[in-house]
């Protein structure tokens, strides 16, 4: 496996225990729609949670958040609106991104962004 998506399912581990020790419950991780994903689906008391997560080494080229542009909040809607029809989901919904930046080994630095979108 490469280097870079070990860094990616390190920081979903990451966001997705930060959740959990927030309260929220995980439904799922990385579901699938077709070729869309979403990286954590998470109950936040009474709202469906989609997440995004962004992991970087570091800030050199860019903020992490930055990488969620109108294409990627365009495939990340889509992919939840199959979500919802999918499960028959009655409850709100929301769109947050989780950013991470660090390496493997090292003490992350943690954003959550909530209502991303």
């Amino acid at each position: 496996m490469a280097t870079h998506n070990d860094l990616g399912h390190w920081g979903e581990d990451l966001a997705a225990e930060y959740l959990q020790d927030k309260g929220y419950i995980i439904l799922e991780r990385d579901w699938k729609s077709g070729h869309r994903d979403l990286d954590i689906i998470a109950l936040d008391g009474d709202t469906v949670v989609f997440v995004e997560v962004k992991t970087r080494q570091n800030r050199m080229f860019a903020d992490p958040e930055t990488a969620v542009n109108y294409q990627k909040i365009k495939n990340l809607r889509s992919a939840a609106n199959h979500y919802v029809k999918y499960r028959r989901i009655s409850y709100d919904i929301r769109f947050d991104i989780i950013t991470i930046i660090g390496t493997i080994g090292n003490e992350p630095e943690i954003e959550h962004i909530e209502d991303a979108f």
